[in-house]
């Protein structure tokens, strides 16, 4: 049994760490697909230069299609881990082996994806192609933040900007919208937990900035 187990990691790392490249999804929908949600992502930039406009499109929509292989590999390799039969340990141990390739080469990739980024964009336009592949959650749930509670210090303001920049860097390379707003989401629980140690209570902050938020609105 340990015999097979060992062959069973040394093939799933072995797939897990083969080379990928674009061109291994015979899908050309998908990567029109993919090929669109890049250059909506890049948009925002205005890039004049019509050259470098096409590398930065190019490089996420890679990177769109190297996380997609990534993914597929794991649940693929997942699926016949949880098939294969072996006991609830074994699989358990499988499974491990799989999540575990599968974020070491995640990893990876971000890496390089950032460095592929700033050969051509700036600090600043790197944060718009972030935002823009997560949906601008950070600017936008940051700027609630500080509505909500217009009595945060400086230190409580940078501690939920350098949470909420933690998730996006997480949710960057999530599968789903879905996948994406869920690493917000354990976040904000960690702010929330943050602020309420500090003494705010956000139940009743919530409901007060609720019905601010309405006031405004009636006042248009």
């Amino acid at each position: 049994m340990q015999r097979l187990f060992s062959a069973f990691c040394l093939l799933i790392l072995a797939a897990f760490f083969s080379p990928l490249i674009a061109q291994q999804n015979p899908d050309t929908a998908f990567q029109r697909v993919i090929q669109e949600r890049a250059a909506k992502v890049v948009a925002p930039l205005a890039i004049k230069n019509v050259a470098k406009s096409a590398r930065v499109t190019k490089v996420v929509a890679q990177q769109y299609l190297q996380l997609s292989a990534i993914q597929e590999e794991r649940d693929a390799a997942v699926k016949a881990a949880k098939a294969s039969g072996g006991t609830k340990q074994g699989i358990d141990s499988q499974l491990k082996v799989i999540t575990t390739a599968a974020e070491v080469r995640v990893n990876k990739l971000h890496k390089q994806y950032l460095a592929n980024l700033s050969a051509d964009l700036t600090t600043s336009q790197i944060e718009t192609i972030k935002n823009g592949m997560t949906y601008n959650v950070l600017p936008n749930t940051y700027a609630a933040y500080q509505d909500m509670l217009p009595d945060l210090t400086k230190e409580q303001k940078a501690q939920i900007l350098t949470w909420l920049t933690e998730a996006r860097e997480y949710a960057m390379d999530a599968e789903s919208s879905k996948a994406k707003h869920a690493w917000f989401g354990k976040y904000k629980g960690r702010i929330n937990n943050y602020l309420s140690a500090a003494g705010i209570d956000m139940k009743k902050a919530g409901e007060e900035w609720q019905a601010r938020i309405k006031a405004r609105n009636n006042s248009k």
